[in-house]
């Protein structure tokens, strides 16, 4: 299992926010990530919407993988939620997405940016990995299997 632990913080991690759609779950993304990084939730709202346009961060089987480059940012920021309900997503494989990786960057961190993007990739890939975090009981379970530890509360 890939390592996460880097782009992601166990007070980043979440689960039970029901999202009625993409856009409320945008502006709940952006609104969690402005209260851990101190910048604006509009700027990041602004950031993912700008990059959803160019086409949807679905990536298949359930996961999503929103991101954009924020000014402001120190460096790579990562979120993880978890959805009670899948929402529609416009996803690859128009599957609905219950597993969200929010992943922001500054504007200058091209390389980084994309091989935090390719990690959370990876992990998103390996179907195991995805019935793990969609049975993992609490949040701290979550945390442990993104940040690539075996956990015993995961299913």
């Amino acid at each position: 299992m890939t390592d996460l632990s880097d782009l992601v913080a166990d007070d980043a991690v979440e689960t039970g926010f029901a999202a009625a759609n993409k856009k409320a779950l945008f502006q709940h993304l952006a609104s969690a990530a402005a209260r851990l990084t101190g910048l604006p939730a509009k700027r990041i709202l602004a950031a993912l919407n700008d990059r959803e346009k160019i086409g949807s961060t679905g990536f298949g089987a359930g996961a999503a993988i929103p991101h954009g480059k924020v000014e402001g940012l120190a460096g790579v920021f990562g979120y993880f939620a978890r959805l009670p309900a899948p929402i529609e997503f416009g996803a690859v494989d128009g599957l609905p997405v219950d597993l969200v990786f929010l992943l922001l960057s500054p504007p200058d961190a091209g390389a980084d940016h994309l091989k935090a993007l390719a990690a959370v990739s990876r992990t998103f890939r390996d179907r195991q990995t995805l019935a793990k975090l969609r049975g993992a009981r609490s949040k701290d379970a979550l945390f442990a299997l993104l940040a690539g530890g075996e956990t015993r509360d995961a299913a």
